[in-house]
């Protein structure tokens, strides 16, 4: 004789989902690629993690694969009517289908590319014990192929009627300038000569004192070399002063940690810890004149940053997700001077990719590839 109250409501039970969710723990590497956003990784052929772990921060410039996409073999072969393009060309077009099957898949064989690197450039092709391939320097590889790429690629369109003209898209994008002095410091009265660089990548040399990536980088922007000096008319101490007078939209880093050592023949690492940053500011490097084409967008970033700063200070009882909520939304500026499609309007820079080495020696050790996932 007990009463039951029931509480709830009249409606059906809900169905149960067709397709069950899946958590990480449980998904496959090809499950967890797609979730994840990863990108795709490419299969080891023996020795090749140094081109795989270049591949794959070529592979993070949205600009080069758009401008693979739109690359077609068999008219840039025709258009240059010249056998020694053959190999840039065939090269060139194994990087667009590779970086085609990494949009599709989540494991890569890169047998194709690798036979033509080898063709390219044969030293590549060395092998040691058991007929196996030798380990290869990676900056080596990365150079060969922006080479390459200078001569397959050529340098896109701006907006502007007056835009510069590069020679290629490499240059566009990944090359730079120095605006460089040479004097005499044996004799004053020696004009100082001044000329253009231009540069692909900036080198950061490790020595006792330096310490953070920026300190290696500012040695490089001073130093001596001996040359001949026509008002001596003997070999004399010149100073050479480098500043940056154009800045690219893609700036290569290359730490220089390999010396060779005659004795042992090989090149050995120097084991040093060099601090770099996430966020890159390089506008000390640059020359007066960039410094004040450079101060407009930066004047934006800074009032950006202190209206943060300020709505940070304001809502200091709020959570994270309220400040998020209320931050205004701002207009995405352009990355490029008008009249230079390709370059750096502000000298900031945000780390995208960083390829590192493990081991002794350039011969021998592992390549790794690591590259900044989406926000």
């Amino acid at each position: 004789g007990a009463t039951l109250l029931l509480l709830g409501t009249k409606e059906e039970v809900p169905v149960e989902p067709v397709e069950k969710p899946k958590f990480i723990e449980d998904m496959n590497e090809s499950e967890l690629a797609t979730a994840l956003e990863l990108p795709a990784g490419l299969v080891n052929l023996g020795n090749t993690c140094y081109m795989n772990a270049t591949l794959q921060c070529l592979h993070s410039v949205r600009e080069l694969r758009n401008a693979l996409k739109s690359y077609k073999e068999e008219q840039a072969g025709a258009a240059s009517g010249m056998a020694s393009m053959a190999l840039p060309q065939l090269l060139t077009g194994s990087m667009k289908k590779l970086f085609e099957d990494m949009e599709r898949s989540d494991t890569i064989t890169p047998v194709l590319f690798l036979q033509r690197l080898h063709v390219a450039f044969p030293n590549f092709a060395q092998t040691g014990e058991n007929a196996s391939y030798r380990q290869q320097d990676a900056n080596e590889c990365w150079s060969e192929l922006l080479k390459v790429l200078q001569q397959t690629l050529p340098s896109q369109k701006g907006t502007d009627e007056k835009s510069i003209k590069h020679s290629s898209f490499i240059d566009q994008w990944f090359g730079g300038t120095f605006d460089v002095e040479m004097k005499c410091t044996e004799a004053e009265g020696e004009p100082t000569s001044k000329s253009k660089e231009n540069f692909l990548q900036l080198s950061c040399f490790i020595s006792t004192e330096v310490k953070y990536m920026h300190s290696g980088l500012r040695l490089r922007l001073k130093e001596q070399l001996t040359k001949m000096s026509p008002t001596l008319a003997r070999d004399a101490v010149y100073t050479k002063s480098s500043l940056i007078s154009r800045l690219p939209a893609y700036l290569t880093v290359q730490f220089v940690r390999f010396q060779y050592k005659g004795k042992e023949g090989i090149n050995a690492k120097v084991l040093k810890d060099i601090k770099f940053p996430i966020e890159f500011d390089a506008f000390e490097l640059c020359t007066p004149a960039l410094q004040e084409k450079l101060t407009p967008m930066r004047e934006k970033f800074q009032a950006v940053h202190n209206a943060d700063v300020e709505r940070a200070l304001k809502g200091k009882n709020k959570s994270k997700a309220e400040l998020e909520k209320e931050k205004p939304k701002t207009a995405a500026q352009p990355f490029c001077f008008e009249d230079d499609l390709g370059s750096n309007n502000s000298g900031y820079y945000t780390l995208q990719a960083v390829l590192t080495h493990q081991g002794r020696s350039s011969s021998s050790g592992h390549y790794v590839g690591w590259v900044r996932q989406k926000d």
